[in-house]
């Protein structure tokens, strides 16, 4: 299924057509704790099960078992005067084969490793702003303001 137009073939041109689907999937970190073998994506909302199962076995060479479906509404809010409303997601749940197991990767660094890393730094500014504050002073007013 496709939507998008394309030039019309004219006797003598070459056939420049590529036809590409309108369908997309994104793969999304559950809220909920799942299964290893359960890939949580949201996809078109024009997709079928069928249609996500053909998706992945043709692009990512992923034979999944079983597709399970469902619609989540948007969230409605007020802002101002007016009611808004996101617009709804379709999820898919894709149950792996036996033996397949996906674990979403950390795409984000250990704060903690990071924090180790300049501890000292740390360390010597919060002793630098101290022996700066006084103990006569207090942090955040102005040297001008005194009691």
């Amino acid at each position: 299924m496709s939507t998008r137009w394309y030039p019309i073939y004219q006797k003598g041109n070459p056939q420049l057509r590529v036809f590409l689907p309108n369908f997309w999937l994104k793969l999304v970190k559950p809220q909920h704790n799942q299964p290893s073998c359960v890939v949580q994506f949201h996809c078109s909302m024009e997709m079928t099960k069928f249609d996500i199962k053909n998706y992945l076995e043709k692009i990512y060479n992923i034979h999944p078992v079983e597709v399970r479906t469902r619609i989540a509404l948007g969230k409605t809010h007020m802002p101002r005067k007016f009611v808004v409303k996101d617009d709804d997601v379709k999820i898919a749940y894709v149950l792996l084969p036996e033996g397949e197991t996906f674990t979403f990767p950390n795409l984000t660094p250990e704060t903690d490793k990071r924090i180790a890393k300049f501890q000292d730094q740390i360390d010597m500014v919060k002793s630098n702003f101290k022996n700066f504050v006084g103990e006569d002073k207090a942090p955040g007013i102005p040297s001008w303001f005194k009691t």
